[in-house]
């Protein structure tokens, strides 16, 4: 098992409250309920991110180690979220501080929901990354609910949507785990 010693480190909304590691950070970035709390949970192979069923249930960056070279900092989710205007905009300064003053953050995982491809929301968040000069990888999540007879047409378009590989992934059948791990283990 590549991450055996996976675990919560801490929540933060502020640089004061992020973790003080040597770690190479990889953030996970997508819409609300795209997933990425079950990404993290199906690559540690453990129940370490809480998974809700109402968008906007992440509300601070949330830092995990894997091992003691990675951490994962899953994001609050972007577009629709049952929290008020004024938490949603905050979320915004809070988000894109730690994208560009984090010294440790090394890369960008960017989830994209695969039965439906990328919104406006997920290609402007693209391009703010390809501008800003960070490595990403673009992953399609919920795989195993894209119908086998779509799947090539799918990948063909989100593909070309994004100008970008992707990584298809599924949370119920480990789909795309070790292509991930890999990428991750990359980084470290």
């Amino acid at each position: 098992m590549p991450f055996s010693e996976a675990r919560f480190l801490t929540s933060a909304t502020t640089p004061e409250g992020y973790p003080r590691h040597r770690r190479v950070e990889v953030a996970l970035a997508g819409r609300s309920n795209v997933g990425k709390s079950s990404l993290i949970n199906t690559l540690t192979a453990k129940g370490l991110a809480r998974v809700g069923k109402r968008p906007g249930r992440t509300q601070t960056l949330n830092f995990f180690a894997l091992n003691d070279a990675l951490c994962l900092v899953d994001l609050p989710g972007y577009g629709y979220a049952e929290v008020p205007e004024r938490v949603r905009a905050a979320w915004g300064a809070m988000i894109e501080r730690y994208l560009t003053g984090r010294e440790q953050l090394r890369a960008i995982i960017l989830l994209l929901d695969g039965r439906h491809g990328p919104t406006a929301d997920d290609l402007h968040m693209l391009e703010w990354l390809k501008q800003w000069g960070r490595d990403f990888r673009v992953v399609a999540t919920k795989w195993d609910k894209v119908k086998k007879s779509q799947r090539v047409k799918r990948m063909r378009e989100m593909k070309a949507a994004t100008n970008s590989t992707i990584i298809p992934f599924s949370a119920v059948t480990s789909e795309g785990r070790s292509a991930l791990i890999s990428y991750l283990l990359s980084l470290a």
